[in-house]
């Protein structure tokens, strides 16, 4: 595979935001990288490609900003460049959620790493919850997980406002994608008063890098806003292409004499389905 995929963020303090778009948007065109970069006075959110020099050196000239000289990166591979191009947005925040209260550069939860993660998800007083979206836990998750059905990040604090309480989830567990949107809920519900709020260090991408499928407590493949579409063990390319008609991830190899289908629109002609994401998290 000759092209690295590397994903961050950061939630920092950007006074800037306008002239460092610039800036970014210049050197990544400059090195010949695609993908998207998110920009908002709370911080950085990025899923970049391109070549592993032109990635290394986008990496070293962010670190150069004392705002993002700690940045952790996490790099997969593809044959492909799984972008069409360039974007670096200016947004109001990185991961909407739209409650002031949670800010991760005050206050987030425990980080746990991926070695210690069944242990605390098997302990039957931990409540361990996916603040992903609908879409995204219909093709995997953990065993157990409590799925909150968002179709928007947004929609979290409804969910835990309509279904949790501190006097009696005492201990939450929490996983994303890539670390950021737990980093946000952390945050949260501490400010509602739960007393212990865990969350996957890196993300559910970094389980699957770091723990083997013999040992593993996932189920099924983790959906990511690329072309890739979702990913398994290793963050190897999965099953999954993209609907057309809906933007719903399904899976197209099966043992099943049937086409494949979505679950969403009923798309059944594999022409419908492309590896083009349509959603957002």
């Amino acid at each position: 595979m000759s092209v690295t995929v590397t994903a961050f963020y950061k939630f920092v303090a950007i006074a800037d935001p306008p002239a460092l778009r610039e800036s970014l948007f210049a050197r990544a065109r400059d090195l010949g990288i695609k993908g998207s970069i998110l920009l908002a006075p709370e911080g950085i959110n990025a899923t970049i490609a391109g070549s592993d020099d032109g990635i290394r050196r986008m990496l070293a000239h962010l670190r150069a900003d004392p705002r993002f000289a700690d940045l952790v990166s996490k790099e997969s591979y593809a044959d492909e460049i799984p972008f069409g191009r360039l974007k670096v947005r200016l947004k109001r925040e990185i991961v909407t959620l739209r409650r002031p209260e949670a800010d991760p550069s005050r206050r987030v939860g425990t980080y746990v790493r991926p070695q210690d993660w069944n242990a605390l998800i098997s302990d039957p007083e931990v409540l361990v919850l996916d603040t992903r979206n609908a879409y995204e836990v219909d093709i995997g998750t953990f065993k157990g997980a409590v799925d909150p059905v968002t179709q928007s990040f947004g929609e979290f604090p409804d969910f835990v406002a309509a279904n949790l309480d501190p006097t009696r989830h005492k201990r939450v567990a929490m996983f994303c994608t890539g670390g950021i949107r737990c980093e946000k809920a952390s945050a949260y519900m501490l400010s509602q008063g739960f007393p212990e709020v865990y969350h996957l260090e890196g993300g559910i991408l970094n389980y699957l890098e770091t723990i083997p499928p013999e040992q593993s407590l996932w189920q099924g493949e983790c959906f990511v806003f690329d072309e890739r579409v979702a990913l398994e063990h290793g963050v190897k390319p999965g099953t999954h292409v993209m609907c057309r008609r809906c933007g719903s991830p399904v899976v197209v190899e099966t043992e099943s004499a049937a086409p494949p289908a979505c679950r969403r629109c009923s798309a059944v002609d594999v022409e419908q389905f492309e590896d083009t994401p349509g959603r957002t998290p």
